[in-house]
């Protein structure tokens, strides 16, 4: 398997890709069918952000230390390039990993499945949902070079504290989901959006967000 990013000229119509103008951006090998990720959204300060899983399988798997917690592998993290500079991107030059050890393209990581995320359109913040293993679902506030603590947490609670030592990590360094729900409530969370419309001023400032299922059906 492998995800693509890719980049389409319109056609003569609008709402139309020209199917003959494909430039591949990015391309990133994915060990499994699930856990891919898969939104792109461009930020308020112009630059790409793309969402990747873990790899897949269950439990993070895939490395000597999976791959949420590693910052070499595009895997498990929200990345950050420019697509307007360079080739066949550019990096933003505030990247966490910039000029050390990590790759510069990650902007955070540490996340297990971060299917769907959005801006808020009025103060910038970038929301993640980031899909939970056996027990928890959470939702995550964004910021440049965070780690978000999968497959040491899920959410705040513990699924492999032995990483942390492994690597050094103190899990008070973690940043916390701004909200998490267990099983109980659903198994898949799906991320929406903070509302900012008029059609419901008392919703102004909430974020909305769904689920998949309340079990594996």
């Amino acid at each position: 398997h492998e995800s693509v990013i890719a980049e389409y000229m319109r056609s003569s119509d609008p709402d139309v890709a020209d199917p003959t103008s494909e430039k591949i951006i990015l391309r990133v090998d994915q060990p499994e069918s699930n856990h891919n990720g898969g939104q792109l959204a461009f930020g308020p300060d112009g630059y790409l952000y793309i969402g990747l899983g873990d790899g897949g399988g269950a439990g993070d798997r895939h490395g000597e230390i999976g791959n949420g917690q590693d910052i070499n592998t595009l895997l498990g993290s929200i990345l950050r390039i420019d697509v307007d500079s360079g080739t066949p991107y550019g990096i933003p030059a505030d990247n966490p990993f910039v000029g050390q050890d990590g790759l510069d393209e990650i902007y955070a990581y540490g996340f297990r499945n971060p299917y769907r995320f959005s801006f808020d359109r009025e103060t910038g913040d970038l929301w993640v949902a980031d899909v939970g293993q056996d027990e928890w679902e959470e939702i995550n506030l964004v910021i440049n070079g965070g780690n978000y603590g999968w497959r040491i947490l899920e959410g705040t609670h513990p699924y492999d504290l032995d990483l942390a030592t492994i690597l050094g990590i103190d899990i008070e360094t973690l940043e916390p989901p701004i909200h998490e729900y267990s099983h109980e409530v659903g198994r898949s969370v799906i991320g929406g959006y903070v509302y900012r419309g008029t059609a419901s001023p008392s919703m102004n400032g909430f974020y909305v967000f769904g689920d998949w299922s309340t079990g594996f059906v």
